[in-house]
């Protein structure tokens, strides 16, 4: 049964103000779902885009606006932002103090089944 620590993740090179660590990886066992955690400074974020999945954005501490097609919210924590297939989505994180988020997809590598809207893809490493 793997147990994963998160203190002890490697950080993944992502987007400026941006830190995040992949709880699932390759060879874990885990490799058919995707789970990350997020510190993001307040005014970062990620741009428009859609998946080919559905995401599940879970706001653990700080705040996020999120935008859903048209509707944009203020999501605090112990908030999950449900975003259905191909559905244009994006967020930033509102302040003062850093976003802390996980991001889970149902897949495996979402983002190379990602189109980005605005602006580009992420430094993924």
């Amino acid at each position: 049964m793997p147990i994963v620590d998160h203190n002890e993740l490697p950080e993944t090179p992502w987007r400026p103000n941006v830190k995040k660590w992949d709880v699932t990886r390759s060879g874990d066992g885990t490799t058919s779902s995707s789970l990350s955690q997020f510190s993001v400074q307040a005014g970062a974020g990620a741009p428009l885009h859609e998946h080919e999945s559905d995401e599940f954005i879970v706001v653990l501490a700080g705040a996020i606006e999120a935008r859903l097609g048209d509707d944009v919210r203020e999501v605090g924590p112990d908030s999950t932002v449900v975003v259905p297939p191909h559905v244009p989505h994006g967020f930033t994180s509102t302040g003062p103090d850093a976003a802390k988020i996980l991001a889970f997809f149902p897949i495996a590598d979402p983002f190379d089944h990602t189109t980005f809207l605005e602006g580009g893809p992420p430094s993924v490493g």
